[in-house]
């Protein structure tokens, strides 16, 4: 029934969308873009729009066009309703439906978009069925992200890796639910990439053993979501030669799962002679040769969140320090790929025996800054 949704922001930006049966172009929104030109008001524009090949269904809410594409004739009615359960769902989860707030918590409505819709066709559309398979954000998580600053930069650099042992010349395609938020691939040469371009699956024999299928990138800020938030105070005063250090993390997208392997880098001024800190949760150590601050935390409890704080003693008579130093942090999450990417399907052909066939996600932090 429903091919695309796109979200369309009050200035005509497209900046969500979602394919569920074939990838169809933006440019289809070119017709819906010439008649809201022509309307006075966004409330105007026709609900419904016929173009050579699809039909444009949208509703408009909180200033955001919900525009999905059709490709067979359909109660008008039914995907308008179906629309306003999705608006609904946005405002039940996150407080509100606006353009930031879905930005801000894409993986979680990437999913949601996962479960409403299965081939085009509505599926689980109530909030309490939903929210026995996707937790939604808690106000402390929406809270601390008004609180802990703005991101400056972030990207994603992705990879999957295959493990092949099959016999015979198995010819394998594996699908993506998403595969639109990928901005940079590269394949193993096994891949064939006309298949890429026009359908945005992977077609390909492989080798046997291990091997890097494809590397990916996901540059869009708007699309990386950020797994943990930290709240940091590091303040070194003008007399006393002492300084105050105050850390505490928490969880922001982490889809309901435990990040794992936490752990705060932290390279000091050189006058910082000596930490005195308590730390809830793990262990920490300080390097009085290197000056580096090591918090060894583990796995991360939300329910209660580590924290560190104590004293920092410097050199008698040594000049504050310029700057504050920087925070590195190192994480890991089992079973959770931030970017949204997920695997749909893995089918084989030209055997007839029947495979085994498992997927396991994995995030890691890449060079995680947190700037004081």
């Amino acid at each position: 029934m429903i091919h695309s949704l796109f979200l369309i922001n009050h200035s005509g930006d497209i900046f969500l969308e979602k394919h569920w049966k074939s990838v169809i172009s933006r440019s289809v929104c070119d017709y819906f873009f010439e008649v809201k030109e022509k309307a006075v008001d966004p409330e105007n524009v026709p609900p419904v729009l016929q173009t050579p090949h699809h039909y444009l269904i949208s509703i408009y809410r909180g200033k955001l066009f919900f525009l999905s594409v059709v490709q067979t004739e359909v109660p008008p009615l039914f995907v308008i309703e179906f629309l306003h359960r999705v608006a609904d769902t946005f405002q039940d989860y996150f407080g509100e439906c606006s353009e930031g707030v879905i930005k801000d918590n894409l993986v979680t409505v990437y999913e949601l978009l996962e479960e409403m819709l299965d081939n085009g066709f509505p599926l689980a559309t109530e909030s309490n069925v939903l929210k026995e398979m996707i937790r939604p954000p808690n106000i402390l998580r929406s809270v601390v992200n008004t609180l802990t600053g703005t991101t400056v930069f972030a990207e994603i650099q992705g990879v999957v890796e295959a493990c092949v042992r099959l016999t015979g010349m198995p010819d394998l395609t594996l699908s993506f639910m998403n595969p639109r938020l990928l901005d940079d691939v590269s394949f193993h040469p096994c891949v064939r990439f006309k298949r890429w371009e026009s359908e945005r699956v992977l077609s390909f024999i492989p080798p046997d053993g291990n091997f890097t299928l494809m590397t990916y990138h996901v540059s869009s800020q708007n699309l990386v979501a950020i797994p943990v938030y930290v709240k940091q105070s590091i303040n070194f005063f003008e007399t006393g030669s002492c300084g105050r250090l105050e850390i505490t993390i928490g969880p922001k997208q982490n889809m309901g799962k435990t990040v794992e392997g936490l752990m705060v880098t932290i390279h000091m001024p050189k006058v910082v002679l000596s930490a005195n800190l308590t730390a809830t949760q793990g262990n920490y150590t300080y390097d009085l040769t290197t000056k580096v601050l090591v918090w060894d935390i583990g796995k991360l409890n939300p329910q209660k969140l580590p924290n560190l704080r104590g004293s920092l003693s410097m050199q008698a008579g040594a000049p504050k320090p310029e700057e504050n130093p920087s925070l590195n942090i190192d994480l890991k999450i089992q079973q959770l790929a931030i970017s949204g990417l997920k695997v749909s399907r893995l089918d084989m052909y030209g055997e007839k025996y029947k495979p085994f066939k498992g997927v396991k996600y994995l995030t890691k932090a890449g060079k995680f800054q947190v700037r004081t």
